[in-house]
């Protein structure tokens, strides 16, 4: 079926603005590029305003569960005063993996984009896919693949950088 000219433009129009809130997740990846971290960053818009922000810093916090998705929801509840985020969207540049996913329905975000997939723990259908399984409590709308080109670029230059310096993750 043909979409008509106003479901058109209501999805151009819905795809610029994620484009553009992915290109701020990406600006919180390359933080974490240059800090040393895996770079993965992530916004959180309510209302078309961003109102939170993380990167990952699992090295600097020496904390496997301070994934940039993880700083951003806690900044997000921090800024509404609520851990329930209802309405939100949550822009992360790299498939979100299961613990990051558990945050994301247990906070009741309303909408996930994120940009590449995460081959070794994703969790949107590249490893496993928490997302499509019929969820008690919460349904959270998922579009993938937005910027995916510049996010997977970011994580290659990221891990050729770590394998010429001789480090392992």
């Amino acid at each position: 079926m043909e979409k008509s000219p106003l479901q058109s433009n209501l999805c151009s129009e819905q795809m610029q603005k994620d484009m553009r809130f992915m290109r701020e997740a990406l600006k919180e990846a390359k933080k974490a590029f240059a800090n040393d971290e895996v770079p993965v960053g992530a916004v959180l818009v309510l209302d078309d305003q961003v109102i939170a922000r993380g990167h990952n810093q699992v090295e600097l916090l020496h904390d496997a569960t301070a994934h940039a998705e993880m700083l951003c929801l806690t900044a997000g509840a921090a800024h509404l005063e609520n851990w329930r985020l209802c309405n939100t969207t949550l822009y992360c540049t790299l498939e979100p993996c299961a613990m990051c996913a558990g945050a994301m329905f247990v906070s009741r975000i309303g909408r996930l984009v994120w940009a590449a997939p995460d081959l070794r723990v994703g969790a949107n259908g590249t490893w496993v896919d928490l997302f499509s399984a019929n969820h008690p409590i919460h349904t959270i709308e998922v579009t993938s693949g937005v910027l995916q080109e510049e996010a997977a670029d970011l994580m290659r230059d990221f891990f050729q950088k770590r394998r010429k310096k001789g480090e392992s993750d």
